[in-house]
């Protein structure tokens, strides 16, 4: 109990420390909910600070947050939980702009500022669809929102129609990380040995109660171990956090097998890179692993991660539906013992693959490496709207 108090006394205070500073060093506030987040900040935040000087603050609810150890004084970091302080914090906001990866603001515990006309920006953590994977009112409450091609603008404009609800600014920016992903790893291309005779599967899942790791993950490493493989077992954030008892036992059961690694060290992408195909479900993450590295995706079917039980009411087909066999293929979860001979395959096409994903991503995702220059450029624009008015 001291210890939870200790905690929130700590937190408190980190509050009241921002809610101290001068309302002009509060213009750009950047909330992020974990240490995942950054992903997707970092390269915007870069070109805020260092390209066009302004000052930030960056508001955590997550401890071990890299940027909390920033030594950049133009950026402000604040530690605030996830309890009381955190629903203060928001409740009582005065800034200019809050920017957020997390949607589902004003839905839940989350509220938009009851004494101050905050301008909430919503950064998308993932390129999938907005009508899916994401609760129904997610993005209701958001002034504007940064979207990663034309397929989300157009589902953001349909829902508005359909729901009769006030119509959002929806900026054609693109996706901050592939951007980041493609930058950084092009570059280590030749980090790969010209030799390599193992075949290396990332295996890959998001979480759900009907998805690959809460249903068939066990037999499928071993039938992959089986066949010769090497595995790197990467799990969604969310399974790190809610099913720590049942990762410990996959650990223990395959960790004695050297062809096996469970990979918790999110933050590093280097499986990526020496992977030859990704294994997953409905993981928004497939994605990264096709649009950065140019590599297939096998989809193990596995029921629709559904969080919004009525999408069909958009007449868009969700992008993580329509897209998997064009950037791989798609298996039953009853046929993965013959999973090999799919694997075989999408290696000897993986040149024709290649080509595919790239003449996707140009055709879907805006701005492709420069997304963080128009996010920037747009909420410059912004703020000078602000002042005027």
């Amino acid at each position: 109990m001291k210890f939870l108090d200790i905690s929130l006394g700590s937190e408190l205070n980190e509050l009241k420390r921002f809610e101290s500073l001068k309302q002009e060093e509060r213009k750009i506030v950047f909330y992020s909910e974990n240490k995942n987040s950054v992903f997707i900040f970092e390269s915007l935040i870069n070109e805020l600070v260092n390209v066009h000087n302004y000052d930030i603050c960056y508001v955590t609810s997550s401890r071990d947050e890299p940027l909390l150890k920033t030594s950049n004084k133009k950026i402000k970091t604040f530690n605030i939980g996830e309890g009381v302080a955190r629903t203060k914090f928001f409740l009582n906001l005065q800034a200019d702009i809050l920017i957020m990866t997390m949607p589902d603001l004003e839905t839940f515990h989350i509220k938009r500022s009851k004494i101050y006309p905050v301008h909430y920006i919503y950064i998308f953590h993932a390129m999938v669809s907005t009508h899916l994977v994401y609760r129904k009112n997610a993005f209701d409450h958001f002034d504007s929102i940064l979207c990663v091609g034309a397929y989300q603008i157009d589902e953001i404009r349909s829902t508005e129609k359909f729901y009769n609800l006030k119509p959002k600014k929806l900026i054609p920016c693109g996706y901050s990380h592939l951007d980041d992903l493609i930058k950084k790893y092009t570059k280590r291309i030749d980090d790969i040995p010209k030799d390599k005779n193992q075949t290396q599967i990332l295996l890959a899942p998001s979480w759900g109660k009907n998805g690959l790791f809460e249903t068939i993950i066990e037999d499928l490493i071993k039938i992959l171990l089986d066949s010769k493989y090497k595995v790197i077992f990467r799990p969604h954030p969310m399974t790190i956090k809610s099913s720590k008892k049942k990762l410990l036992s996959i650990e223990k059961i395959f960790s004695s097998n050297p062809n096996f690694k469970l990979e918790l060290d999110l933050p590093n992408f280097d499986s990526f890179l020496f992977s030859d195909v990704m294994i997953s479900d409905w993981s928004g993450v497939a994605l990264e692993f096709a649009f950065a590295f140019e590599k297939p995706v096998l989809y193990i079917d596995v029921p629709k991660k559904i969080r919004n039980p009525d999408f069909k009411d958009i007449s868009q087909t969700p992008i993580e539906v329509s897209i998997r066999e064009k950037i791989g293929k798609i298996i039953s979860p009853l046929e993965i013992k013959h999973i090999s001979t799919e694997i075989e395959m999408l290696k000897q096409k993986s040149s024709e693959i290649k080509k595919d994903i790239r003449n996707i991503r140009e055709k879907e995702i805006f701005n492709i490496g420069n997304s963080e220059k128009k996010s920037a450029e747009y909420i410059i624009e912004l703020l000078n709207q602000l002042k005027k008015n």
